[in-house]
C-alpha cells in the first residue's frame, strides 16, 4: 500500500495547552488544594492497571513501562508511571484477585463504577470521590467530556472516576471483504437470508471463515442483533421488564441463524474456543470474509489486510436485518472506560493534572503523530506525516494514538481519520452507516440487586450458566431447537423471576435506570 502523506494546519495542532503542573517543565500548580502533596522535587510517581484489551504492541512487549511512548509520554507530563498490565481475556477474574489481595494500583482502569469487575470497591469505599478535585485541576475535563458520560460514573452525586467517551454510541460495524463479494457476483447483503446467500457464496470461493466467530459471542452477535435479542437488554413485555433473550420467538429465530451457520460450515466448528488474537489474525490474515468490529479500527484493519492480500477490499456495510427490518450491535453508553483514584495515592491532584492534559492540543498532537523530526515534521509551518505500513510499526501507531491515550473521545481518532482516502471512508460509514442502526435496551445503574443474589442467572459469559448450555447445545445439535423455551423456564427458576421481578420494580420506581435510545 501507497504511503500516505498527511497535512495539518500548525495553527491548530502545533498549539502546546500544557497545563501547569503537567507538563515537563515541572512547575507545580500555584494552589496544591486538598489531596494534593508539596510541590515535587521530581517526576511524579503513581502506579495504574490497565487492561490489554488485545493490543498486540502492548501483549508483544517484554515490558511496557520501558516502551519509548510511555517514557515520552513521562516526560510530557512530568510522571513516573508504573503500569499494570491485566490480561485481557482474564480481565474481571485478575480485577476480583486484585481487590482479594488488597493490592490496588493508585489508579484503576475499568468500566462504570459499578461494573461486576469492580468487585463492590466503590461501595466500599476504596476510591477518591473526584468532584473538588476536577473543580480544582480538571476544568479541561469536566469542559471537554460531555455531561452524559459524567453521569455514568456518578454514583450517589458524587463522579468516582474520569470516563474515556463516545460521542457516536454505535461504535461496532459489520465488515465485509468486497473483494469476495465482487466475486460471487452477489449485492451487498440486507436481510438474515441474504447475508447467508453471501456466506455460502464465500464458502465456494474457499474462503476459510465466511463469518468470524470468537468465544462467547465477542464481537460475533450480529445476527442477536438482526433478532433484537442482545443479551444485557431489557425491554417492556406487557407489564413485565424481561430480558430479551427471554422472548422466545425472537432468539429461537436467533439461534436457528447461527445453527444454520454451523451446520454448514459458514462459522467455525471451533467458534465457541476460538480466543480474540486468533479470530483478529484470522481476518488480518484474510481468512474471514465478514465479522464485526470497532469501526475506529477500519483503517488498521484494512492496512493489516493488504500486507498478506494486497488486492483485498474492505468495507463497512449495515448490519443483518431480522423480523422488523432494522438490525445492528447493541448501542454502547456514553462512556467506554473510566479511571479511579485509589484514596491512597500519595498525590490525587497531580493525577487529575495528568488526566487533564490528555484532552490538551499538546496530547492529541503528541497521540496522533507521536515526536516531531521523529515520526513527522513540520514544513511551511505544517504537519507532515506518514502513516506507517509495516504490521510492527501500524501496531505502534495503534498502541500510541489509541490505547496509551487514556482519556479521549475513543469514537476514532480524528487527526489521523480526516486526512487520509481510507479515513475519509470511515467517516462517510459513520455518518450514512452506523448512526442508522443499532439495538438498544433498558439497562440498570446500579446492577440489579438480584444478579448478585442469583449469580448463576445473571448476564456474564455470553448469557449466563444456566441458559449458555441450552444455546451452545441447540446450535452445536445436542439440544432440539424447539428447547429455549424450557431453558427460559429453568432459567426463571433458578432466579430469573426474581430478575424480571427486580428489573420491572426498579423502572415502576423511577429511578436507577436507563430507557431505550431507539
Amino acid at each position: 500500500m501507497k504511503k500516505k502523506l498527511l497535512t495539518l494546519t500548525a495553527a491548530v495542532l502545533l498549539a502546546t495547552g500544557a497545563l501547569a503542573g503537567c507538563s515537563g517543565s515541572g512547575e507545580p500548580a500555584a494552589d496544591p488544594g486538598p489531596g494534593a502533596s508539596a510541590a515535587p522535587a521530581g517526576p511524579v510517581k503513581f502506579s495504574i492497571s490497565m487492561r490489554t484489551l488485545a493490543n498486540q504492541h502492548v501483549e508483544g512487549s517484554p515490558n511496557i513501562n520501558e516502551d519509548k511512548w510511555v517514557k515520552k509520554l513521562e516526560e510530557l507530563t512530568n510522571t513516573d508511571l508504573d503500569i499494570r498490565l491485566v490480561p485481557h481475556k482474564d480481565f474481571e477474574q485478575k480485577m476480583t484477585q486484585m481487590f482479594a489481595i488488597n493490592d490496588v494500583p493508585d489508579v484503576v482502569q475499568s468500566y462504570s463504577p459499578v461494573d461486576k469487575a469492580m468487585a463492590g470497591s466503590v461501595e466500599a469505599g476504596i476510591f477518591l470521590p473526584l468532584d473538588d478535585l476536577l473543580k480544582q485541576y480538571g476544568q479541561n475535563l469536566l469542559k471537554k467530556i460531555p455531561k452524559a458520560a459524567w453521569d455514568e460514573v456518578t454514583v450517589g452525586g458524587k463522579i468516582m472516576s474520569v470516563p474515556e467517551w463516545l460521542e457516536v454510541s454505535n461504535r461496532r460495524g459489520t465488515y465485509i471483504r468486497m473483494d469476495l463479494l465482487e466475486q460471487t457476483g452477489l449485492p451487498v447483503p440486507k436481510s438474515v437470508e441474504e447475508y447467508l446467500n453471501v456466506m455460502r457464496a464465500f464458502k465456494k470461493l474457499g474462503v476459510e471463515n465466511p463469518y468470524g466467530g470468537r468465544e462467547n459471542f465477542s464481537y460475533s452477535d450480529a445476527f442477536f442483533g438482526a433478532y433484537d435479542v442482545n443479551p444485557a437488554q431489557f425491554e417492556k413485555q406487557g407489564d413485565q421488564i424481561i430480558p430479551k433473550y427471554a422472548n422466545i420467538e425472537r432468539m429461537t429465530k436467533a439461534l436457528e441463524t447461527y445453527k444454520t451457520m454451523f451446520d454448514e460450515g459458514l462459522i467455525s466448528k471451533e467458534f465457541a474456543t476460538t480466543s480474540g488474537t486468533t479470530w483478529q489474525n484470522n481476518i488480518f490474515a484474510g481468512k474471514t470474509g465478514i465479522w464485526s468490529m470497532n469501526v475506529a479500527s477500519f483503517e488498521t484493519t484494512v492496512a493489516k489486510i493488504k500486507e498478506n492480500v494486497p488486492a483485498a477490499k474492505v468495507a463497512i456495510i449495515p448490519s443483518p436485518t431480522g423480523l422488523d427490518g432494522k438490525g445492528g450491535n447493541a448501542l454502547y453508553g456514553s462512556m467506554v472506560r473510566s479511571y479511579f483514584i485509589n484514596k491512597k495515592a500519595a498525590d490525587p491532584a497531580a493525577i487529575i493534572k495528568f488526566f487533564d492534559w490528555m484532552v490538551s492540543d499538546e496530547a492529541e498532537k503528541f497521540f496522533t503523530f507521536g515526536v516531531e523530526n521523529e515520526t513527522y515534521k513540520v514544513e511551511g509551518g505544517a504537519i507532515k506525516y506518514e502513516r506507517p505500513t509495516a504490521a510492527a510499526a501500524i501496531n505502534e501507531e495503534a498502541f500510541r494514538s489509541d490505547w496509551l491515550w487514556m482519556v479521549k473521545d475513543t469514537t476514532y481518532n480524528k487527526g489521523l481519520t480526516s486526512m487520509t482516502e481510507g479515513g475519509k471512508q470511515l467517516i462517510d460509514y459513520i455518518q450514512n452507516v452506523i448512526v442508522k442502526e443499532g439495538r438498544d435496551g433498558y439497562r440498570f445503574y446500579p446492577p440489579l440487586q438480584s444478579y448478585t443474589d442469583y449469580p448463576d442467572a445473571a448476564s456474564g459469559g455470553f448469557l449466563n450458566s444456566v441458559l449458555d448450555k441450552y444455546l451452545f447445545g441447540i446450535i452445536y445439535g445436542k439440544e432440539p431447537l424447539s428447547s429455549w423455551p424450557k431453558a427460559i423456564e429453568e432459567w426463571k427458576s433458578k432466579g430469573g423471576n426474581a430478575i424480571i421481578k427486580d428489573a420491572t420494580d426498579r423502572v415502576k420506581s423511577g429511578d436507577g435506570f436507563r430507557t431505550p435510545r431507539m
